[in-house]
């Protein structure tokens, strides 16, 4: 369990450290002997002038080679170069290994751990061939809709053209989730140098019993050199093509367990957390104040997609606003981290204390194989009297009545008037505005819908995930339906959406590229019907892409 709890530490801490303008970070933090690794070096300061000192790195590492890359944004009228040393190592050791800090001027990175693990035999025995295919679970038996991490790598000693594929990996029986793109490094196999190409998946079965990984079929065109003179443009790629098939894994999957409650959702998982956030602080209360209260669920091992609704704050004297919950998925080196936000304004309508239940979660935890109970103890919130929404008596308002022996009548037959000739005025406008051809709609105020949609290219283009999260949400804000329902009928939407918060809620500072959301949103199709089968209505709003 300690050294479990030192790999995430080491993981969480290696994956990007900075100082001051220059930070290094690693695309990867745990790889096999013989592989390699890039290390990514970034300066955004203009002042600083010369090459990074790469020679701590020559005691434990062999430098394979160094690029430089120089980039130049403008965003909202304001530019940021930044300059990249992307440098490829390979770790000479095993075991724990630490990228030592790397100075360029007066700043310098932050040290990087690796965990270097040692050689499979699966990959040395195929080490004759040109290229192999190999594939490996990080565990062989997993509970039923729990996650199976599925990892191939396809070694090539020799070059290949880009016309390469893979055929898609499907399975009926089980839900597939792709952990990101996929990584291309270098490993030396007996003192020949392979290039790998290696991705993954998060495997979530969703029946009991045995469950087989099937074989996938890589396929490519072998360069050869000796008859490189005879390549023509235009002919047929000289070369060999090449197919090799991953073996077939078998997977059992266990049933969910006897001990597990039936009336809670099952949830299984190797951790999760749950927090709460108010905004603004509940301590200072008063009658009439929207308080935000935000409740954070994240699991390790299941996507968000396969995580319940929390429950709501359901008390006497609080009124209740949710908002829509918003999903992310984050991928790490063991898996799918999947996450699910619940917002609420409560607004309390009397002064006194409220007592808000606590919220638990209950989950098996797969590391351990036990039950788990997660929870946010019950807190007492007061709400004291607001004073500007006290109500003045109804006598200061009106005129002081001369003390005498009965009501008059009169007051009460001149309402009665009024309320008369104002009735019938009212019918009249009516019956008038009835025989008038339709109004048009009122121009909206704000931003236009085109203007929020450019808006939204550029942030999209400028790849600034921040700008372009608060962009889309002002460009939905005017669209017929939610962004929620936009993504539910269009895939490529929900999946540039998943890349899009996997970013924003990501604790490594990935690089998020911005065109597959544009893509998305420029070819999202218009609705054609609402529920109840009724056609929708037209949309007030100009069109987005006017021929």
């Amino acid at each position: 369990m300690t050294r479990l709890l030192c790999t995430l530490l080491l993981g969480l801490l290696a994956l990007q450290a900075s100082a001051q303008g220059f930070n290094a970070s690693v695309d990867r933090t745990r790889l096999n002997a013989g592989e390699t690794v890039e290390l990514i070096l970034e300066s955004d300061d203009v002042t600083l002038f010369g090459k990074p000192d790469l020679s701590p790195l020559n005691q434990l590492f062999e430098v394979i080679g160094t690029r430089q890359v120089n980039r130049l944004t403008t965003l909202d009228g304001e530019s940021r170069a930044t300059t990249r040393w992307i440098v490829t190592l390979q770790p000479k050791q095993s075991g724990y290994v630490v990228v030592p800090p790397i100075n360029l001027g007066d700043l310098q990175t932050l040290p990087l751990t690796l965990h270097v693990q040692e050689n499979s035999a699966s990959a040395a025995d195929n080490q004759l061939a040109p290229v192999f295919i190999d594939a490996s679970l990080d565990q062989e038996s997993v509970y039923v809709q729990a996650q199976s991490v599925l990892t191939l790598r396809i070694y090539h000693s020799v070059s290949l053209y880009d016309d390469s594929s893979l055929t898609p990996l499907e399975m009926p029986e089980a839900r597939i989730e792709s952990l990101g793109e996929p990584r291309t490094y270098e490993k030396d196999i007996n003192g020949i140098r392979h290039g790998v190409i290696e991705l993954r998946y998060a495997i979530f079965p969703q029946q009991s019993g045995e469950l087989t990984i099937p074989a996938q079929v890589f396929s490519a065109t072998l360069v050869e050199r000796s008859r490189s003179n005879d390549y023509t443009p235009f002919g047929p790629r000289p070369g060999k093509v090449t197919r090799v098939k991953s073996p077939e894994i078998p997977l059992t999957v266990k049933a969910k367990p006897a001990s597990y409650p039936s009336n809670v959702p099952w949830l299984p998982a190797r951790a999760l957390s749950l927090a709460e956030t108010w905004s603004p602080e509940p301590e200072q209360a008063k009658v009439g104040d929207s308080l935000t209260r935000s409740l954070l669920l994240k699991v390790d091992g299941l996507s968000s997609a396969q995580l319940p609704p929390l429950p709501a704050t359901d008390v006497e004297g609080l009124r209740r606003y949710p908002d829509q919950p918003q999903l992310a998925n984050q991928t790490s080196e063991r898996g799918m981290i999947g996450s699910r936000e619940e917002r609420e304004a409560l607004v309390a309508n009397r002064a006194g204390q409220f007592a808000l239940p606590a919220v638990e979660v209950v989950w098996w935890n797969t590391h351990d194989d036990r039950l788990e109970r997660t929870s946010l103890p019950a807190r007492s919130l007061d709400v004291a009297l607001n004073p500007s929404l006290t109500i003045e008596p109804i006598a200061a308002e009106t005129p002081s009545l001369p003390s005498v022996q009965g009501a008059p009548l009169w007051p009460w037959q001149l309402s009665s008037a009024l309320l008369t000739l104002t009735t019938l005025l009212g019918f009249g406008l009516w019956w008038h505005a009835r025989r008038q051809p339709a109004i048009l709609r009122a121009a909206q105020t704000g931003p236009s819908p085109r203007t929020l949609l450019d808006d939204l290219k550029r942030a999209c283009l400028a790849n600034d995930s921040l700008t372009t999260r608060h962009a889309l949400d002002a460009w939905a804000r005017q669209q017929p339906e939610t962004l929620a329902d936009m993504a539910a009928r269009f895939v490529p939407l929900s999946d540039a959406l998943d890349g899009l918060n996997g970013t924003l809620y990501s604790e490594t500072g990935q690089q998020w590229q911005g065109e597959d959301l544009w893509r998305a949103i420029r070819t999202l199709p218009a609705a054609q019907t609402v529920e109840g089968g009724a056609p929708q209505e037209t949309s007030p709003l100009p069109p987005l892409y006017p021929r």
